[in-house]
């Protein structure tokens, strides 16, 4: 088995809220960030596609999305085989998210590795950032039962970023960039941020690799009910479950971050992988979009447009 057995989830099912005061601005209408177009004349969806493609192959990546915004991503989409569109009945948060595109990648591959991918980045070095994607998934067939997290080393004391506090190295051939997990911090104040950073401590990409079933173990144990909930139907077909039950499970839901509710409570079942210099952001807010932008000498038709100087200014603070 090799990386391109490895199947990806590209987790599009946020509001960006966030950001809306930018796409608003940029697109005069509520759009959610991931399908705005703020370089490169592309969206942040489409950059994610290219971007994983090196890594995992397009056929076995899923996308998953929510119904309200289908007139964004229908266009986008439409070149993707129906069953890798995982279509939520609303936004629940990402441990829904997660839970639901398991459903559907398990009724069609059983157990393979599994990466998911918000949109929301913007990577500098991509080629460098799909080396990591295949040498994580690499390091996951060695320990079948772990999840690999992608930390990016820490450039400055960011506290609006969550952060891996890393424990001792994993031994591996291949590698010397694995690591133990001890903690996770989740936008520090100052002080410790600064002590996170001292210590070598890296930023949480979010990006996380690791077998379906292992995925699943740590969600069976943090959030049984919310499983139990979505997997209700288990013997029905993807497909069947998204068109007769899922409005119904979803209405049930409490929103629920994966992070805070699954990460932080299974840190002996994860390793996280050190990606490097790949120039990493995360694209949360106005002012880091157009930070990034400004760092990777990137430019837009939307730049100068008066509502957004004052934006253009602010990220000028912005590492």
């Amino acid at each position: 088995m090799n990386h391109q057995h490895a199947w990806a989830v590209v987790l599009a099912g946020g509001d960006g809220t966030r950001l809306r005061s930018l796409t608003r601005s940029i697109t005069g209408e509520d759009r959610p960030k991931q399908f705005c177009r703020f370089y490169g004349g592309r969206t942040l969806l489409a950059q994610t596609r290219s971007r994983l493609a090196p890594a995992i192959s397009p056929d076995r990546t899923l996308y998953t999305v929510v119904k309200a915004h289908e007139r964004f991503y229908a266009d986008e989409l439409a070149d993707v085989t129906p069953s890798r569109v995982v279509v939520q009945p609303s936004n629940k948060g990402t441990t829904a998210a997660i839970i639901y595109s398991l459903q559907r990648i398990t009724s069609l591959a059983g157990d393979p590795i599994v990466g998911f991918f918000p949109t929301d980045h913007h990577y500098s070095r991509e080629l460098r950032f799909a080396a990591s994607v295949r040498l994580a998934t690499k390091a996951v067939m060695a320990r079948p039962g772990t999840v690999i997290l992608l930390g990016a080393s820490a450039e400055y004391p960011e506290v609006e970023y969550g952060w891996i506090e890393p424990n001792s190295r994993l031994d591996h051939s291949f590698t010397k960039s694995l690591l133990g997990v001890n903690r996770f911090w989740e936008k520090p104040a100052s002080q410790v941020a600064q002590a996170l950073l001292a210590r070598g401590c890296l930023w949480n990409t979010f990006v996380m690799i690791g077998r379906a079933s292992a995925f699943l173990e740590l969600l069976k144990a943090a959030v049984p009910g919310m499983v139990r909930t979505l997997a209700a139907d288990r013997h029905l077909s993807a497909s069947e479950l998204t068109s007769a039950n899922a409005d119904q499970a979803y209405a049930t839901l409490t929103p629920g971050d994966f992070s805070k509710q699954v990460l932080s409570v299974s840190t002996d079942r994860l390793a996280v992988l050190r990606l490097g210099n790949v120039g990493w952001s995360d694209l949360g807010t106005p002012e880091r979009v157009v930070s990034a932008m400004a760092r990777s000498g990137l430019r837009s038709h939307w730049q100068g447009i008066p509502q957004i100087q004052n934006v253009e200014n602010l990220a000028e603070s912005v590492p």
